[in-house]
């Protein structure tokens, strides 16, 4: 069985992305290091053409578990 050591997950803003990346890995914040691989972007007047936010957020090894 192998156990995820990172993931790349999109959100409205960075902070959601975050907070998806965390759920998904279930570990808390201070055992992860954080990449933002893009911010998010608002389209004019609420018009198609915004970009999800994009984070890298990965285990730091040897606090999977503690």
């Amino acid at each position: 069985m192998s156990t995820k050591t990172s993931v790349e997950i999109e959100g409205k803003t960075v902070e959601e992305a975050i907070k998806k990346a965390l759920e998904q890995l279930s570990v808390s914040r201070d055992k992860v290091k954080i990449e933002v691989l893009a911010e998010e972007t608002r389209g004019l007047f609420g018009m198609p053409g915004a970009k999800l936010a994009k984070v890298r957020v990965s285990l730091i090894r040897g606090k999977e578990k503690a």
